[in-house]
């Protein structure tokens, strides 16, 4: 059964999603995956589609999509030489087209560009969880993540699990796509991870700076975003997304000069 949600419980998952995008975002910019959010959120397509063919919640689906993506691109990644984006790019063009061939229909559109507003409890319920799940490995894992990112080399002379740690991030940014495909949809999402953190680069002076930057542009942009949405009768996702991009536009002009 699908109910109304209170705007207090809509707006504590979509901000919860905008921090995990934050945090998650900072991160990719520093490993040079600034187009693998954009490119792994397609990777939840075919999910989406047999979800549709066998009557299941779409973002079920994608969320099994999405978490076995993460495993296959970091299983690639040990096995060959190929540097992670170029994996991504593999596995998101196939994804790309058998979720094509699997998903049709007004479900497929929800999917790709969102549908806000009604939710289910275990849809709230799994959000919260999700979204505190990767704001405390991110947090936790922060100091091991800057090491390995800088250099792997030293990383493992620490005493780091290098490929744990790679899989887990890994995990954790399939499982933050997975959270906004209900606010931004398959198309959008990565934007949200990379804009604020492409941003925040432009105004941080040191990594706790950028951290902080690009969670709070990312909240930003999510709340002003849907109450656009929800005062015009726009789409959300879009609108999220295109305050985003115009705090960068805007920092970048002010920087400039």
């Amino acid at each position: 059964m699908m109910i109304q949600l209170p705007p207090l419980s809509v707006l504590a998952l979509s901000g919860s999603m905008a921090v995990a995008a934050g945090l998650v975002g900072a991160f990719a910019l520093m490993r040079r995956m600034t187009l693998a959010g954009d490119a792994l959120s397609h990777v939840a397509l075919p999910g989406i589609g047999v979800a549709i063919l066998i009557g299941i919640n779409p973002l079920a689906g994608a969320l099994v999509a999405l978490l076995g993506g993460a495993l296959l691109i970091w299983a690639l990644e040990r096995r060959t030489r190929v540097a992670t984006e170029a994996i991504i790019g593999v596995v998101f063009s196939a994804a790309l087209a058998v979720g094509a061939l699997l998903a049709t229909g007004e479900q497929l559109i929800d999917a790709l560009f969102g549908a806000p507003g009604t939710l289910s409890p275990w849809e709230l319920g799994a959000g919260l969880v999700g979204a505190a799940t990767v704001i405390a490995f991110m947090i936790l894992a922060r100091d091991r993540l800057v090491l390995l990112f800088l250099s792997s080399d030293v990383a493992r002379t620490a005493g780091i699990d290098v490929q744990r740690l790679s899989l887990f991030y890994l995990l954790a940014f399939a499982l933050t796509v997975a959270l906004g495909l209900r606010y931004l949809g398959a198309l959008l999402m990565g934007s949200l991870i990379i804009i604020p953190a492409a941003t925040a680069r432009q105004l941080a002076r040191n990594m706790s700076q950028m951290l902080g930057w690009s969670v709070g542009l990312a909240v930003f942009a999510t709340v002003l975003g849907a109450w656009i949405a929800e005062s015009t009768g726009h789409e959300t996702g879009p609108l999220i997304v295109i305050v985003a991009a115009s705090c960068f536009v805007v920092v970048t002009a002010v920087r400039r000069r």
